[in-house]
């Protein structure tokens, strides 16, 4: 169980919320937990959605940032992430195991994704302080200046969620699979 509540239907969300949640369920078939405990602050739900749907728009494809969400889980532990993303991948982007069980070590069979979701780990593991170094393999990989930037902002992103999930425990609603933690706590 949660530790702050989460609400049970649509209806009973705050109002502000509601509209984001509908759109969600209209496009996944459910509005997921997460989801819905954010939407105890329509302000934060809104800032989440509006940053997904941007990078939904970006350079990267749709799998390259569900693989950098699959790495990022895994460096922080979030076992709600892990699932909600390797349910994504394998099913709707049509990932095999194999990949997904990659992209959870910060790995990619694809040459130009595994550039991405390197550099994704590196980040988060060292919390931004890459070196040079690290932009440059990227570079020469075949990423942009624009995919080095959404990188950064999937990370965010995807770090923003875990630590919700983290934080307040939300109930796994997509088949469970458990995350590795990279990144120990202090």
């Amino acid at each position: 169980m949660s530790r702050i509540p989460t609400p049970a239907t649509i209806d009973a969300a705050p109002a502000a919320a509601q509209p984001h949640l509908t759109a969600l369920k209209a496009k996944l078939g459910i509005a997921p937990n997460m989801y819905r405990l954010v939407a105890n602050s329509p302000a934060a739900l809104d800032g989440l959605l509006s940053l997904s749907g941007a990078l939904g728009k970006g350079a990267l494809s749709a799998a390259t940032g569900e693989r950098i969400a699959l790495a990022v889980a895994n460096v922080n532990g979030c076992d709600y992430c892990n699932s909600a993303h390797s349910y994504i991948a394998t099913n709707m982007l049509k990932l095999s195991e194999d990949e997904v069980s990659r992209n959870r070590e910060g790995r990619s069979g694809d040459a130009k994704a595994d550039a991405a979701v390197t550099l994704a780990r590196k980040v988060s593991v060292a919390r931004g302080a890459v070196p040079a170094a690290d932009l440059d393999a990227a570079r020469a990989a075949g990423l942009s200046d624009a995919e080095l930037v959404e990188i950064v902002a999937h990370v965010a992103l995807n770090s923003f969620t875990n630590y919700i999930n983290e934080v307040f425990d939300t109930e796994i609603d997509f088949p469970a699979a458990k995350a590795n933690r990279i990144a120990e706590p202090a």
